[in-house]
């Protein structure tokens, strides 16, 4: 064994005398390990809590969407066709947006009506599997209408109730423009989990909605792609083919563009507390340079023994950054192995609940990416090796004579 190594562990076996310098190595570890498992944890959950965030808006819209600059896309059928060709699609569906207000008895919402095509609408989201009662199937028996559940329990609406839709989409009559009316009835509910999606959104089958809002075409087409993180590729090649084959009216655009500032903005937060979290990493060093500057004072002797019997002042230096270093990978590696434990309670047990009429979530969501634990590991590490400069030089230059004076 390398003797600056042998040394440092010499010094982890304190004698009675030396009982508070073991006491403060134990709470130098132990600020490391509280500020790894916190920092691991706070970004798992701020992770989970993205993750959640970004399933449920692609849940209930495709990863990507076609326009039509100035109105209504009447030759969406051939953009169907080209747009299921294209490399990384792998499906496509037409749709059309009504705004109008549902009626039921004397109680009215506004609500945002998207007419979707039955089958084609399985290929780019995920309603058909977050129906709670009723199914999407019951839209194709005539006009009916399918609500979220939010918007169920204002309205006091169940499967089989009638209601009815109001749409500023206006019908030309001999007197000018009159709001479009129709009678729906409720085929089904369903729920994706957050609350401006299940009180503001309605569906439709495509035939109904094109009827009420007196449409030959659609709004646009919907389209799901293999790899939700190669959008942006998949975008330019789509638009790049309809400016091609269509012409220069096209818009297309991505979930990340569409949603940009909402993940911007968790981006940035999720950072900031990295920032934060870090800090208290950064007091458990300081509690490292307290130790390791105590030992030096109390080792004084030591020190200076060693460096008359021709240790160099880098083999000092070496052996108190090995012994800040090993409090430090030892805090460290008891902080991941506690985040870890902590992440997988939550996960499983859902130990943490919130008030769903605030976050509109059950319980905190968690999110293991092996991305967090090595960049907060290598930050602590980085951090505690850091914390053993000062001390170590500090020893290497101690004065010989003056230590070993009267011995």
């Amino acid at each position: 064994m390398i003797y600056e190594i042998f040394v440092a562990l010499r010094h982890f076996k304190a004698k009675r005398k030396e009982a508070f310098l073991s006491l403060t190595t134990a709470i130098s570890i132990l600020g490391v390990m509280l500020g790894v498992m916190a920092l691991i944890v706070v970004l798992s959950v701020m992770k989970g809590f993205e993750k959640d965030l970004r399933d449920k808006i692609l849940g209930a819209n495709a990863h990507i969407v076609i326009l039509r600059l100035g109105g209504e896309m009447g030759d969406y059928r051939e953009i169907l066709r080209k747009v299921r060709g294209v490399d990384g699609v792998v499906g496509a569906s037409p749709f059309v947006y009504l705004q109008g207000m549902l009626i039921s008895g004397r109680m009215t919402r506004g609500v945002l009506l998207k007419g979707v095509d039955v089958e084609g609408v399985r290929d780019v989201t995920v309603l058909p599997e977050r129906i709670v009662r009723g199914s999407i199937e019951a839209l194709e028996e005539g006009p009916g209408v399918l609500v979220g559940e939010e918007l169920a329990k204002d309205l006091g609406l169940d499967v089989g109730d009638r209601v009815e839709l109001l749409s500023p989409s206006g019908i030309p009559t001999p007197y000018g423009m009159v709001p479009a009316r129709a009678r729906l009835v409720v085929r089904g509910i369903f729920r994706f989990g957050m609350y401006e999606y299940d009180s503001n959104l309605a569906f439709t089958s495509l035939k109904t909605a094109r009827a009420i809002g007196g449409l030959q075409g659609v709004t646009g087409i919907e389209v799901k792609v293999r790899d939700i993180f190669d959008t942006k590729e998949i975008g330019d090649r789509i638009r790049a083919l309809l400016s091609r084959d269509f012409g220069p009216l096209y818009v297309v655009r991505d979930w990340m563009e569409m949603n940009r500032n909402l993940f911007s903005a968790l981006k940035l937060e999720r950072m900031t507390m990295f920032i934060i979290l870090t800090l208290i990493i950064l007091v458990a060093a300081f509690n490292i340079v307290g130790t390791l500057i105590m030992t030096v004072m109390d080792k004084s002797k030591e020190i200076a023994i060693l460096r008359a019997m021709g240790a160099p002042r880098r083999g000092i230096m070496r052996i108190f950054m090995v012994e800040g270093s090993i409090i430090g990978v030892t805090g460290t590696i008891l902080g991941v192995a506690g985040g870890l434990v902590l992440d997988l309670l939550i996960a499983r047990y859902h130990i943490v609940r919130l008030p769903q009429d605030v976050y509109y979530i059950e319980f905190l969501p968690v999110t293991i990416d092996p991305l967090i634990f090595i960049s907060v590991t290598l930050a602590s590490f980085l951090i505690t090796f850091l914390s053993t400069l000062y001390p170590a030089w500090k020893a290497s230059s101690l004065n010989i004579i003056e230590a070993i004076r009267y011995e």
